[in-house]
């Protein structure tokens, strides 16, 4: 399960409003819209591994997808639970309580991040990989290894002398480790080189399909940002002129989510 310092940070609500606003809303808005173009149609049953507080998985049930949150935060999974249409349960990305070949969809939209350990990112990709059917899509978010290191400017951390140290250690070896839990710099997690991804996908056996930019650079446009997602027809402008440029491998590195989307086959 989660490290206690992982548990901590989000029992301290690091992630219920975090895809609101600003960046956040960005990557919510961007990894909706990916799901609604790879997704079956619904009603197919989705399993959202590490689901949190429902913030995906409601919307899919409202959509009349059957979805079933499971997360190793016992306060997500009873936020999640209430949500109407959604089930869920306390669990392991690594050991999901879930038959074989008992779904169509699968969700890693979260658990990457506090895998450190490639051998244990593997063990999720292969459990979803056992649970989604034959066909099935799985779909999973990684954190960019340079994220961190281009936020630091956009939100002024490096004030910090510690996030220097932070961020030299991400370059060194893909771990953001938060020696300071009570600083806002997210909680201890790895972060993806993209040209790892398709090793770590297909050590599982499911075959990629592609991978997405999910924010591309405009993530780093600060206040800005702000105002573009206030204004229906710009932010759908946004979104049509990302979603084109999703696929280009150039902009991986300067996107601070990816989304890799595999496939059993």
């Amino acid at each position: 399960m989660l490290r206690s310092e992982v548990m901590d940070y989000y029992r301290r609500g690091g992630e219920r409003d975090r895809l609101a606003d600003g960046q956040g809303r960005l990557e919510y808005l961007r990894t909706w819209d990916v799901l609604t173009r790879v997704l079956p149609g619904a009603p197919a049953e989705v399993l959202d591994v590490g689901g949190a507080t429902g913030v995906y998985a409601g919307p899919l049930a409202e959509a009349g997808y059957r979805v079933h949150v499971v997360d190793p935060v016992p306060e997500h999974v009873v936020a999640a639970a209430s949500r109407p249409g959604v089930t869920a349960e306390v669990g392991d990305a690594r050991e999901l309580p879930v038959p074989d070949a008992s779904v169509d969809a699968v969700l890693l939209l979260g658990p990457l991040y506090h895998l450190l350990e490639r051998e244990q990112r593997v063990s999720a990709w292969r459990e979803a990989r056992r649970v989604v059917r034959p066909g099935g899509v799985v779909v999973a978010a990684m954190i960019c290894r340079w994220a961190s290191m281009f936020d630091g400017f956009v939100h002024g951390y490096y004030d910090d002398p510690s996030f220097r140290a932070l961020v030299e250690g991400v370059l060194v070896d893909g771990v953001h480790r938060n020696v300071d839990p009570e600083k806002s710099f997210f909680t201890s997690a790895y972060f993806h080189d993209p040209a790892e991804v398709a090793g770590e996908v297909t050590g599982s056996g499911l075959a990629v399909e592609r991978v997405v930019a999910v924010e591309g650079p405009l993530w780093q446009t600060g206040p800005r940002l702000a105002g573009i997602l206030a204004d229906p027809d710009r932010t759908e402008l946004m979104l049509d002129m990302l979603r084109r440029v999703e696929e280009e491998p150039t902009l991986l590195g300067a996107s601070s989510h990816f989304l890799a989307v595999a496939r059993h086959r």
